[in-house]
């Protein structure tokens, strides 16, 4: 029987390239949201609540814009083009706990996710989201 992750799996990379960096941005946010919980709960020992509250560190705007300035350089060409497409998208959404320029590129960085998780390219999408771990660390030690 054919899952829903078949089914995703099997768009060609065409399309892809044709949908809204937005788009990419609105599927990157719940990747590397659950890459961010299933770390957390692979390594930590915290309740719900606590982990809730850990995440956070992770996946709020002002984390994510700060793990793409470090990542940037790591970056392919065509990542870093993808990374532009989607920061610079035009989003009428008002951040409430981001200034604009963080929130731009916290979309710019769910961007990259989304567009690596829809095209396969999990062997690059996992090594990117480990230096986000580690970059991670480093903000929630601050």
């Amino acid at each position: 029987m054919e899952t829903i992750f078949d089914i995703l799996k099997t768009k060609p990379n065409e399309e892809i390239n044709l949908m809204s960096p937005l788009v990419w941005a609105y599927i990157g946010d719940a990747v590397y949201e659950l890459c961010i919980r299933t770390y957390l709960v692979d390594t930590t020992k915290l309740n719900p609540h606590k982990l809730h509250i850990e995440s956070i560190k992770y996946v709020k705007a002002s984390a994510q814009a700060h793990i793409l300035e470090n990542i940037m350089q790591d970056l392919t060409i065509e990542e870093q083009t993808i990374v532009k497409r989607s920061r610079n998208v035009q989003n009428h959404h008002i951040p409430k706990n981001a200034n604009i320029t963080q929130y731009m590129y916290a979309t710019a960085f769910e961007g990259l996710i989304g567009y690596l998780y829809l095209t396969n390219q999990n062997e690059r999408l996992n090594r990117i989201i480990e230096k986000c771990i580690n970059f991670g660390k480093e903000l929630t030690n601050d």
